[in-house]
């Protein structure tokens, strides 16, 4: 008999899924409670304790110093480089349980009064980052992170240091304590030298001290070298040999500048009295100032040969031109007068005896303009564009407001003034068979900014001229370069006052080149005061032009031209 009941399974009560809904409801709000208790506890009871230790764990960005670029010679010695260095700060609020003894003991080493750290803790207990002592060396650091004075801690920077000390301090400059260029080439060519600081992010702990690295954020970039027209040898040679001159001539400065007559480029600039880049305590201004580029003087006679030439390649004398004086030549009102009566004169003898009157007469054939263009075109009154800070322009009165006179004393250098860099570069135009050079501090093979001031014929005439200076006869023979030709012009200047020229102070000053037929070299000195019972440019400057002259020859290997003349070398044998 079949069972037609209902066998199928019985269904589950509601209630069942209505209780797992309920368990699940509890344990996400016991969860829920579990977190708001925690984070209640963790911000408010123990919130002292978290910001203990939020203090001694930070992320921070730190600055990473960028290498500043080395500053070269042309032969790639060293000028000025940078070495690591360490500076020690403190923390005054960490310091202030530190032990006394040893804070003397930090304050002897560091080269600090007694009682200073102590001062300064004083003067602000809460400051928490304070210098003591920048960049010293990394053994003095050690020594004073041995005494583990509590605050007390250490960073890496650079020092700028100068090999040459004083031989070419004037020049290459100096940074300040933050390594930035202060003066020189050091503060001309900041943006090239400095580099780019990078970054990276770190982390410190409670004392500020860097605990680890997270990762570099920005590399640093070094700055670039600086490799300068500078010759070393030469610029030692000329630093000390200007040091004997204006020491010996009881002097009140100097300066010399030796110029490449074949492109212009510097090959040295020295000037007395010096500094040492390395030693800056109590370092005034008039100690570095390069007066070799930013000072002026009037350069009296030295531009002679420029008169001379103008007329000459302007057609208003010949070659065989004679000039008659008698020793005083009246200009108007004025009276120009020579040291001597040097009677009937040509050219060569105007230029070898140093005739104010001669000069003056060819002077005053010239049209003023003619003169004041020839003038300007050697670089007169213009800034003679060798990058270096604060270099001098010069004065020249315009044409338009001379006088006769004034036509008169500025063909032999009165009424304008000109560097001795200024004085060097117008040289060019006699040395390089009329072409005058642009000057560079920066090494160069060429010139692309020559300028052709006079003809090549009458520059080499004029040089030919300018040599006779050098003989008995002529006003330098002290001048005179062992082993080699030499063509130059002495300058005797009389210093202005506010009230006139004074009978007592001059400027002694020599220009030259050698050797004469194919010049290499060209050298102006200029001794500011000299005292010793000399001051003729003749006796003071020339035998400084000389010494330079002739070391600076051998030291580029030019060949000696005039071997009669070299100094016998003896040789005692034993």
């Amino acid at each position: 008999m079949i069972d037609f009941r209902d066998r199928s399974p019985a269904k589950k009560p509601k209630d069942d899924f209505t209780s797992r809904r309920k368990l699940m409801l509890v344990f996400i709000m016991v969860c829920m409670a579990i977190l708001v208790g925690r984070a209640v506890h963790l911000q408010v009871i123990s919130k002292q304790f978290l910001k203990q230790q939020g203090d001694m764990r930070q992320v921070d960005d730190v600055t990473v110093s960028a290498y500043r670029g080395m500053v070269v010679d042309r032969n790639g010695e060293p000028l000025a480089i940078s070495t690591p260095v360490e500076s020690i700060w403190i923390n005054s609020r960490e310091m202030k349980a530190a032990k006394p003894e040893l804070i003397r003991q930090m304050e002897k080493l560091l080269g600090l009064p007694n009682g200073k750290v102590t001062s300064l803790i004083n003067e602000d207990p809460k400051k928490q980052f304070l210098y003591i002592a920048r960049r010293i060396s990394p053994q003095l650091c050690e020594e004073v992170k041995a005494l583990k004075l509590e605050g007390v801690y250490s960073e890496r920077e650079f020092k700028r240091f100068y090999p040459a000390g004083g031989v070419s301090g004037h020049l290459v400059g100096f940074t300040n304590v933050e390594d930035v260029g202060q003066a020189g080439m050091e503060l001309g060519y900041e943006k090239l030298l400095k580099g780019t600081s990078g970054s990276k992010r770190v982390v410190r702990d409670g004392k500020r001290r860097i605990i680890d690295d997270i990762e570099e954020i920005e590399e640093p970039i070094s700055g670039k070298n600086l490799e300068l027209s500078i010759d070393e040898r030469i610029q030692y040679l000329a630093y000390k040999e200007l040091q004997i001159a204006v020491e010996e001539n009881k002097a009140k400065s100097g300066a010399l500048v030796v110029l490449d007559a074949k492109n212009g480029e510097i090959l040295a600039a020295v000037n007395q009295p010096s500094f040492n880049p390395n030693t800056r305590n109590n370092l005034k201004e008039s100690l570095y100032r390069n007066r070799a580029f930013t000072e002026v003087f009037e350069p009296g006679s030295t531009v002679k040969p420029f008169v001379v030439a103008a007329a000459l390649d302007g057609g208003y004398i010949k070659p065989g031109a004679i000039f008659v004086t008698d020793g005083v030549y009246q200009v108007g009102h004025n009276v120009v007068k020579d040291t001597h009566n040097y009677g009937t004169m040509d050219l060569t003898h105007v230029i070898m005896k140093s005739s104010n009157i001669g000069v003056s007469m060819m002077s005053l054939k010239m049209p003023p303009k003619y003169l004041w263009d020839i003038y300007h075109r050697l670089g007169f009154g213009v800034s003679a564009g060798s990058g270096f800070p604060g270099e001098a322009t010069g004065i020249m009165k315009d044409y338009k407001r001379w006088h006769d006179f004034d036509r008169a004393t500025i063909s032999f250098g009165y009424g304008l003034n000109a560097s001795a860099l200024q004085l060097a570069r117008s040289y060019t135009a006699l040395a390089d068979d009329g072409l005058l050079h642009s000057v560079s501090l920066l090494k160069r093979e060429e010139d692309d900014d020559v300028v052709r001031v006079f003809s090549a014929k009458t520059a080499r005439t004029v040089r030919k001229m300018m040599e006779q200076v050098l003989t008995k006869e002529g006003t330098a023979y002290e001048a005179r370069v062992d082993g080699y030709t030499a063509a130059g012009k002495t300058g005797t200047v009389k210093k202005a006052t506010s009230s006139g020229y004074t009978e007592k102070s001059y400027f002694a000053v020599f220009a030259g080149m050698a050797p004469v037929n194919n010049p290499r070299l060209i050298i102006v000195v200029m001794i500011d005061e000299p005292s010793a019972g000399k001051y003729y440019g003749g006796l003071v400057s020339a035998p400084v032009f000389s010494k330079v002259m002739a070391g600076a020859l051998r030291i580029l290997e030019v060949a000696p031209d005039q071997e009669e003349t070299m100094p016998v070398l003896l040789t005692q044998h034993k």
